[in-house]
Order: structure tokens, then C-alpha cells, then sequence
């Protein structure tokens, strides 16, 4: 078979493998009697996530990036889980969506522009990606700092989120005035 001859059907074989080896996977662990929940059921879309970002980069092209996209944002839905089955602080959510969306996104784009070579869809998933830390900082720090929503004081929170609303302020401002200037 031609390599030239396989075009879409690449993301249909790539997707095939990956439900072949989740069920090997999951027969194998009944096999040797492995309590996979135990393993931690977040796993469940941690995997899932990382072997469809991989079929991505098997397929490569638009339609790999139109694979690592929602394997970015799995992955990262997994990872959230991962932190919040650890921990216990299923409240965070309040927040952590922002590393699902838009961060899994920017994941999306930077990863896979680099281990593609196109460091051009790293540079557009950049600030996507720090778009999503920096809601999940923002909302972090409001949700935690100043509702105390997981229990726990922060003590700098006040201060930063004050801090932070000087800086926007004064950006406004700033591009408030620049504005006219350039306008009129």
C-alpha cells in the first residue's frame, strides 16, 4: 500500500489502533485480576485523552490537529481529575474548567506543533494555552482567596487580586487615552 494512498483513512486506522489497545488493555487487566479503579478511575480519560493526542501525531496534517485539539483537552480533564480524586477538592472545579478550556486547547496546538515541526501552531496555541492558566490563576485566586471555597485561607490573595485590579485599571486607562489620541 502507497503511503500517498492512505490520506483520510489514517485517522480512521490511527483511531481503530487505539480502541484495539484500550481493550487489550482493559481484558489484560481482568486477566491478572488488576483493579484498574483502584489504579485511580481518572485514568479512564487521562488515557483516552493521551492516545487520541497520539493518533494526532500519527495522522499528522489538519486531520491530526483536528485529533490533538480534543486530545489536548481530555488529557488535560484528566489530569484536572487526576489532582481533584488525589486531593479531595472536587470544588475546584469552579475553576480548573479553564485548564480544560481553553488551556487543553493551547495544550492542543503547542504540543503538537512541536513534535510536528510547525512551530508556527505552537506560537498560535501559546497564548491560548496561557489564556487558560491565566483564568485559572484569576479565578483561582477570587474563588480561593477571597470565598475560601476549599476551606483554606490565602493570605495573598487579597492583596495580588488588588494588585491585578490596578494593572487592568491602568491598562484601560491607558489604551482609553492612547486611543484618543491616535483617533483624533
Amino acid at each position: 500500500m502507497q503511503m500517498g494512498r492512505l490520506g483520510p483513512e489514517r485517522g480512521t486506522i490511527a483511531l481503530g489502533i487505539t480502541l484495539l489497545v484500550i481493550g487489550a488493555l482493559a481484558l489484560l487487566g481482568r486477566a491478572l485480576s488488576i483493579d484498574i479503579l483502584g489504579l485511580g478511575w481518572p485514568l479512564f480519560v487521562l488515557i483516552p485523552g493521551v492516545l487520541l493526542f497520539a493518533a494526532g501525531v500519527a495522522v499528522g496534517g489538519r486531520a491530526g490537529l483536528g485529533l490533538a485539539i480534543p486530545g489536548g483537552i481530555v488529557t488535560m480533564a484528566g489530569v484536572v481529575l487526576s489532582v481533584q480524586a488525589a486531593t479531595g477538592l472536587w470544588a475546584t472545579w469552579a475553576y480548573a474548567w479553564a485548564l480544560v478550556a481553553p488551556g487543553g486547547v493551547g495544550v492542543g496546538f503547542v504540543v503538537y506543533g512541536l513534535l510536528t515541526g510547525q512551530p508556527d501552531l505552537a506560537r498560535n496555541g501559546a497564548p491560548i494555552l496561557l489564556t487558560g492558566l491565566g483564568l485559572f490563576l484569576a479565578f483561582g485566586l477570587f474563588f480561593e482567596g477571597l470565598l475560601h471555597l476549599s476551606g483554606a485561607s490565602l493570605d495573598i490573595a487579597e492583596p495580588v487580586l488588588a494588585g491585578g485590579l490596578i494593572v487592568l485599571g491602568a491598562l484601560i486607562l491607558l489604551a482609553g487615552v492612547t486611543g484618543r489620541r491616535t483617533g483624533g
